[in-house]
């Protein structure tokens, strides 16, 4: 893949991001909806071959199987998306709301439906030490020998749901200081990487594709994702066999759910763990991104500023 289509995809996430800002706190899905056409709309002017392969739904804007990107002899990628992670989040003006898009390599990304993901996040001091098939506590300890630290000083990001109420008491029991997040655990899957982020380890179950999404992320970053499928209804163990993921109970890491060959781009739509949320002043808005590729570990923190006068026709 030509390294500079990770540049050019970083102004679709930012395209996304600028308008479900706009509608920040409306308390509605307005905001999902704006964001999936300016991304639409934005990809026409990326010169690829691209169908979706996890995106928004089965229908509409962005919906898996369709072709996005405005060339017809390129190089051929799947794009596995989320034009507004966290809507909810965003509707309410919550944090680490979200813009992102993953490449990879045609056949590589694991075409997953919507269901859920037992995962296991860790950045680069955690990568070839923890295991999702070990006990939280363990994976802790482990965690903590690896950083040099005590398993006091590791904080554990875990989405606050009924279904989690073991695990949190287990981390508490280990010693970790735990962070409980109401939606949002991509971005802090991710932030785990990011030294200055204060996340050590995400734990728990939650969508699974976000959970692609991080891992690609990570995968470029150098840490270490995991994960199990766990559908919570017989509709979607349905869904996985339909799409062809038969062992349900295998556990998949970074490489077996995105390949080896990826770029990775998001923007800030809200403020988060891993990037600033779009900031309006008067005449346009600043925008702040990551881009990154797995093959040669760059990645790019990007602050834009963006003029509305000279706003982009895509």
């Amino acid at each position: 893949m030509d390294r500079n289509l990770a540049l050019e995809v970083v102004r679709v996430t930012e395209a996304a991001a600028l308008e479900s800002a706009r509608l920040m706190g409306r308390g509605d899905a307005a905001a999902d909806a704006a964001a999936a056409l300016a991304m639409r709309q934005a990809f026409e002017a990326i010169n690829a071959d691209a169908v979706i392969v996890i995106g928004e739904g089965a229908e509409g804007d962005l919906h898996a199987g369709q072709h996005v990107g405005g060339g017809s002899e390129t190089v051929a990628i799947d794009v596995a998306l989320d034009a507004l992670e966290g809507a909810t989040v965003c509707a309410t003006g919550g944090a680490n709301a979200l813009s992102l898009i993953l490449i990879g390599e045609r056949g590589r990304i694991l075409a997953c439906p919507e269901t859920y993901m037992e995962k296991l996040a860790v950045g680069p001091a955690g990568r070839g030490v923890v295991d999702l098939d070990r006990s939280p506590t363990d994976n802790l300890k482990a965690l903590a020998e690896a950083k040099g630290v005590y398993v006091e000083d590791l904080t554990a990001v875990i989405l606050d749901r009924p279904r989690h109420s073991r695990l949190i008491d287990e981390a508490r029991r280990a010693g970790a200081r735990v962070q409980l997040l109401a939606d949002g655990d991509l971005a802090a899957a991710i932030a785990t990487a990011r030294p200055d982020s204060g996340i050590d380890i995400v734990l728990g179950i939650g969508g699974a594709q976000q959970g692609v999404l991080a891992a690609g992320a990570l995968e470029c970053l150098g840490g270490e994702f995991q994960g199990r499928f766990k559908p919570m209804t017989s509709d979607e163990v349905t869904s996985l066999t339909e799409a062809g993921i038969e062992d349900q109970a295998r556990r998949y890491r970074a490489s077996d759910l995105i390949g080896d060959k990826m770029m990775f781009a998001a923007t800030g739509v809200t403020n988060g763990h891993l990037l600033r949320g779009v900031q309006f002043q008067r005449g346009g808005a600043t925008t702040n991104s990551v881009v990154m590729r797995s093959q040669s570990r760059t990645v790019r923190w990007i602050e834009a500023y963006h003029h509305f006068d000279f706003k982009p026709e895509y």
